[in-house]
């Protein structure tokens, strides 16, 4: 659901900014989405949920690649907020304070992206945790090794774990960083 809920409102957009580009009238639209830690670093019991909202996050980017020509941004959020569900398992905030994870810290950067300020930022995955602002910076390739040839299933039982030895380790879900990186 959290994959076609984005993508079903999208087309309909997506075809009133191509009408109106193709009438010559000028376009300055705004795709904003929301992904999840979940889905970009993963997250132990989340498989269903996380790989929707991965999807999420590589429909945005692949949105802003075929968008521009309109004269459309695409950039997607993952908020990280307390709820009514989380916020007697995340310590933080004083009586009558808000909590450093409120939700409120998210709207502004939102409704920053949706507006004209924004058009020279497209395809970016947004974090947003209390007062942290974070821009997410992708798959990327790592380590390789290459073959004159076919790989043989023994080569690759010495080539492929050394290839991960010298891989970054991979991100941890709640924070989205390699262990030992800050």
């Amino acid at each position: 659901m959290h994959l076609r809920g984005t993508f079903c409102p999208t087309k309909h957009a997506v075809n009133h900014w191509r009408e109106r580009a193709k009438a010559g009238r000028p376009v300055d639209g705004r795709l904003i989405n929301t992904s999840s830690s979940s889905g970009l670093f993963g997250n132990v019991g989340q498989a269903n949920y996380g790989a929707a909202k991965a999807g999420i996050a590589n429909f945005t980017i692949v949105a802003a690649l075929e968008l521009a020509r309109y004269g459309v941004t695409s950039n997607a959020v993952w908020p990280g907020a307390i709820s009514r569900l989380t916020e007697r398992l995340i310590p933080g905030g004083e009586e009558g304070q808000r909590h450093p994870m409120d939700p409120h810290y998210i709207a502004p950067v939102v409704a920053w992206l949706g507006s004209p300020a924004s058009k020279d930022v497209t395809g970016r995955l947004i974090g947003l945790r209390g007062g942290e602002i974070t821009i997410a910076e992708g798959w990327e390739h790592g380590p390789s090794a290459v073959s004159d040839g076919r790989w043989t299933a023994e080569e690759l039982s010495e080539v492929v774990p050394a290839l991960v030895a010298r891989a970054r380790a991979n991100t941890t879900m709640v924070v989205g960083r390699a262990p030992g990186r800050s």
